[in-house]
């Protein structure tokens, strides 16, 4: 059994309020979960309206299944809404 994980760093730009990033990352990580079956949650930098950390985690016993994933995962949130993709930090053992 193989377990990925990853830690990603995010900028919000749009920068409103604690409730404008919550309703982005909400809706940012429900996609991520239903999209690429995986766990994904924010895990850090709760109070600050223009960073966000998500962390997100898969099992899996195919390695080459689990890089395939975070890189889909990956090149997903480069391109995704209000968000700008400044850190993709992933590690698998």
């Amino acid at each position: 059994m193989l377990v990925a994980s990853v830690l990603v760093e995010l900028e919000l730009p749009g920068g409103g309020t604690l409730k404008d990033k919550r309703r982005v990352i909400k809706g940012l990580t429900s996609r991520i979960r239903q999209r690429f079956e995986v766990a994904c949650s924010e895990v850090d930098r709760m109070d600050d309206h223009r960073r966000a950390t998500l962390g997100i985690a898969l099992v899996s016993n195919d390695r080459r299944h689990i890089e395939s994933v975070l890189s889909r995962i990956e090149s997903w949130l480069s391109g995704a809404p209000d968000t700008v993709l400044l850190d993709f930090t992933a590690a698998i053992t």
